[in-house]
């Protein structure tokens, strides 16, 4: 019918604390700068988890979580900057959109502005078979690999980029938390000539055999001490209880960054334990420059992302199963 507004299926939150409702709502119409997207496959990510939990402050509800997004182009709105066409393969990751104006975005470090805007947070995301997104926000992908297997890459992939690269040049990195990020950043970090060693939930064998597939020198639980002293560790587990651990294995110099966007508190621990020019660093988000830096590392080391696909109405399973920790690599939502 003529007039008739076009419609999609979409996962919608409605209150922390509360299951994804699966809905119809009508198809976005992308406004000046904004691309129309139509979603092939969105990755789901523990900062999901956290927004189910009412552990963000402040989103947008309700809300079409996301933030791991493969896509087609499906429209341009006014003055979309950038080199974009109809059909075209983007990703879209966390960081939505920023100010551009602030000290922060005019010295490479728009990840800190305090006006920006987060997808599948505070901009509706990719749980849903279209989206919109900030043209400027959107990265190039490639046509070739399935869809499940670039979505990972969008949060998963380019936190754990960020945080290797923040924890400067390592030779021996400690990885805890051996999720979807960790699986990623263990082959890259391999194919750059480091050692890495896996630490897992104590009694994880599952999780240690796959980290050990993907390169890693070593793995064990939490609570045992690596051969050697770590240059580094990058935390991507919640847990702030691993603070600690992890900084009594670094060696005099390292450096323990956690790369999650919520984490619980870190408990006390002695001086001695930081002393020797130890440090804690966190990641906050990430910018641009990040994505593109990793894309074009990937030309050089191809990932292998396992995944286990869902149907997008399969959501809250998903979730649940990442909850639970009985997912080995990532969960992908693959639309129809």
């Amino acid at each position: 019918m003529p007039g008739k507004s076009l419609r999609m299926r979409a996962m919608v939150l409605d209150q922390p604390g509360q299951p994804l409702r699966l809905t119809e709502l009508p198809q976005p119409v992308p406004r000046a700068g904004q691309l129309l997207l139509a979603v092939e496959a969105c990755g789901v990510c523990r900062t999901d988890l956290h927004l189910l939990d009412g552990e963000l402050p402040e989103p947008m509800l309700p809300v079409v979580p996301g933030h791991e997004i493969v896509a087609r182009v499906a429209g341009l709105g006014p003055d979309a900057q950038g080199d974009w066409h109809l059909g075209q393969r983007v990703g879209v990751p966390w960081l939505g959109w920023t100010c551009g104006q602030c000290r922060f975005c005019t010295s490479g470090r728009e990840n800190l502005c305090e006006q920006a805007r987060f997808t599948g947070y505070q901009l509706n995301g990719g749980y849903a078979e279209y989206t919109l997104a900030d043209a400027r926000y959107c990265l190039p992908l490639s046509d070739g690999p399935a869809a499940e297997h670039l979505a990972p890459l969008l949060c998963a992939g380019l936190i754990g980029y960020r945080a290797l690269r923040m924890a400067g040049d390592p030779r021996r990195l400690g990885v805890y938390g051996f999720g979807a990020a960790a699986h990623l950043i263990t082959q890259l970090a391999r194919a750059q000539g480091r050692e890495v060693f896996a630490f897992t939930r104590p009694g994880d064998g599952a999780s240690q055999k796959f980290a050990r597939s993907l390169g890693a020198n070593w793995a064990a639980g939490t609570d045992q001490v690596p051969p050697q002293p770590l240059d580094a560790a990058l935390i991507f587990a919640p847990a702030g209880s691993l603070v600690p651990i992890a900084l009594r294995h670094l060696d005099k110099g390292g450096c323990v960054v956690c790369a999650g966007i919520h984490m619980s508190d870190i408990p006390g621990f002695p001086y001695a334990w930081l002393w020797g020019e130890r440090s804690i660093r966190s990641v906050a988000n990430l910018t641009r420059s990040d994505g593109l830096a990793f894309f074009e590392a990937l030309r050089q080391t191809p990932l292998r992302t396992d995944v286990k696909v869902f149907a997008l109405e399969e959501a809250n399973d998903a979730l649940e199963q990442l909850r639970q920790g009985t997912l080995q690599g990532a969960a992908v939502l693959r639309m129809a």
